[in-house]
């Protein structure tokens, strides 16, 4: 029965984004460990049950067909902008103080809508996270003349002295695990490390697999910029520019501004992150989490731990 319950969580978390899972799927984002004969018997009780739904190798909570569909072709769209997004990343990791890039979001899930964006996780120097976010974010500008923004979307930072995400629930978890590293690794590696507490939620993760991309060189402007700013004058101009990017999304949250998405903009700032504020989306998705299972409750009797 725990079994059960498990991947009727899992597959009501990916329903979530109407997105249909794979056998082998639902069991590396079960929340307990177990075997994937088992998982299999599992899955064939919950057909019978009619508690989920099996096409062309996807399970659902819902009985549509074209979900399959829509995924494909979502997976097809992300194999095509995952190269941009490598091409891309690599670029940011020339940037100085930066140490590691890598690409989260639906994209690192494989999956891409027509009007996807390419979501970028940064880690930074300690201490320069501020300098590193102000340069990327000029590149971003001009991203704008090419009307290319939504391709370099840089959501959240941190620096080698916050690793640890400071959340921790089946969202983040899955958001960690399913990071995609584009360049160093050696930041990467102490980050996934750090947050080895997703296993609790996720215990079935594979081990971080190092990039190890030969073909990303380290420009000579990175290594001056570094050595001109590693020094009390660097530190000053991160802590100024962090007041200048507070003072900015004070405003723009003031204002009630929203995003392209339509949902409202917000920024966690702190010396060593800049994140989205977890009060919006992650909320949002957590509460809905909630409300499947209240809903699995009521029909089928089923008792969430």
């Amino acid at each position: 029965m725990k079994t059960e319950n498990s991947i009727l969580q899992t597959v009501a978390y990916f329903d979530m984004f109407r997105y249909p899972v794979t056998a082998g799927e639902v069991h590396y984002f079960l929340d307990c460990s177990v075997t994937k004969e088992e998982i299999d018997q599992t899955l064939i009780q919950l057909l019978t049950k009619k508690h989920l739904y099996f096409f062309d190798g996807f399970y659902t909570l819902e009985n549509e067909p074209a979900l399959v569909e829509r995924r494909k072709k979502g997976n097809e769209r992300a194999g095509q902008l995952l190269l941009v997004a490598y091409r891309i990343g690599a670029l940011l990791y020339k940037f100085p103080f930066v140490k590691g890039v890598g690409i989260s979001g639906s994209l690192s899930k494989n999956y891409a809508d027509e009007d996807a964006d390419i979501d970028f996780f940064i880690v930074t120097q300690s201490n320069k996270l501020w300098i590193a976010r102000t340069l990327l974010h000029l590149l971003k500008k001009l991203s704008f003349l090419a009307g290319k923004q939504h391709w370099y979307c840089m959501n959240y930072f941190v620096d080698e002295e916050a690793l640890e995400i400071a959340e921790k629930n089946i969202f983040t978890a899955t958001e960690v695990v399913t990071l995609k590293g584009v360049c160093g690794d050696e930041a990467l590696i102490k980050f996934f490390t750090t947050n080895n507490w997703v296993t609790k939620y996720l215990p079935n993760r594979e081990p971080y697999t190092s990039i190890n991309n030969p073909f990303v060189k380290i420009p000579w402007y990175k290594k001056l910029l570094e050595y001109l700013f590693n020094n009390r004058l660097g530190v000053w101009l991160d802590d100024y520019l962090m007041q200048v990017s507070q003072k900015r999304w004070i405003q723009k949250e003031t204002a009630h501004q929203l995003n392209r998405k339509g949902e409202p903009v917000g920024l966690t700032i702190g010396k060593h992150v800049a994140r989205p504020n977890p009060e919006h989306l992650q909320k949002k998705l957590l509460g809905m989490l909630e409300e499947k299972k209240s809903v699995m409750k009521k029909q089928w009797g089923i008792q969430f731990e």
